[in-house]
């Protein structure tokens, strides 16, 4: 990438594992005191590779630093639901006062969580909430939003009778569903002019969109839209076309506003995205989660909003990035 990307996202993650955990095994069980000046949070991310889950990981950590009654400990579900869900035991084992859980599979995940609240553990959900819970907590944006203000731009903006492929996050997940759903009604039922050449679940997956795109530019002579439920997919995608004159109109949308996203928009070779931001998910976990502990509140939930991004607006972003060293 022509710019400075701190790719080192990932590597403070993979450090702040290592040196927060130890291992990736959730701590020794806390000693039992009655003094709880002091709470035990566990935060189960979906997977370290993704590059969203990374950002938000990075984020919960730096938040969590500025609390002094939140110890915070943080584990790689792996992007695998049996891995996943065995956190979720191991954390209730060990008699965590919070677990914080980024599902891989939301409702793979359900009844680990629910029989994490049914031990009396606070338990917030993020990135995707699961929804109906009783007793549980959530922070979360709303993932038909953040494809809709992609799909409002994508409706005058692809041309008439367009090839496009779709990108898709695992099945079951409350956010690659909903934004399918999305772009189906507020974008394809809008345009049956424009026509699906390829659609696969590349699950949030760079390389796997990767994969598939060079496939469909194999079998396709064009290639109008990459629709991408993610950035981390679209960029993928973006990757196997870069450079290419035959694909130097090819439009493309994304959602989370990660720092690599916002490079390709300013670059002129991603189109839009919408901000997921990690830095607004992150405080707003950290303070929900100082509030179940200190018995402020018994249940948050609650979304971020999702503003779009464009190469009109996306200066903008980029200082975000850069203030918080994203991108240097």
């Amino acid at each position: 990438m022509k710019k400075s990307l701190v790719i080192a996202l990932v590597l403070t993650l993979l450090v702040s594992l290592l040196t927060g955990c130890g291992q990736n095994e959730p701590a020794e069980e806390p000693d039992g005191s009655a003094d709880k000046d002091v709470y035990k949070v566990a935060y189960i991310a979906r997977a370290q590779a993704d590059s969203f889950a990374a950002w938000l990981a990075n984020a919960v950590i730096e938040e969590a630093a500025k609390y002094d009654n939140i110890e915070l400990d943080v584990f790689d579900g792996q992007a695998n639901d049996d891995t996943e869900n065995g956190l979720i035991e191991n954390a209730i084992t060990n008699k965590y006062d919070v677990i914080i859980v980024q599902p891989n599979n939301g409702e793979a995940q359900r009844p680990y969580v629910e029989k994490a609240v049914a031990a009396g553990i606070k338990v917030i959900t993020t990135n995707a909430r699961i929804s109906g819970i009783e007793g549980s907590s959530s922070v979360d944006a709303d993932p038909y939003l953040q494809a809709k203000v992609n799909c409002d731009l994508a409706v005058s903006q692809v041309p008439q009778n367009a090839n496009v492929v779709v990108l898709k996050g695992p099945p079951g997940n409350f956010h690659a569903d909903e934004r399918r759903t999305a772009w189906q009604k507020e974008f394809f039922d809008k345009r049956p002019d424009v026509k699906i050449v390829g659609e696969e679940i590349a699950n949030w997956n760079k390389d796997e969109a990767m994969n598939y795109m060079e496939t469909w530019v194999q079998a396709n002579d064009k290639i109008d839209a990459i629709i991408a439920m993610n950035d981390n997919m679209a960029a993928g995608a973006l990757e196997v076309i870069k450079g290419n004159a035959k694909y130097k109109s090819t439009l493309a949308y994304g959602v989370d506003g990660t720092a690599e996203a916002v490079l390709l928009i300013k670059e002129g070779l991603m189109t839009s995205t919408s901000l997921q931001s990690a830095y607004d998910l992150a405080t707003s976990i950290l303070d929900t989660t100082n509030k179940l502990v200190t018995g402020a509140e018994t249940e948050i939930n609650m979304d971020i909003d999702c503003p779009l991004i464009t190469k009109d607006n996306v200066d903008e972003f980029i200082e975000m990035h850069k203030k918080a060293g994203a991108i240097q």
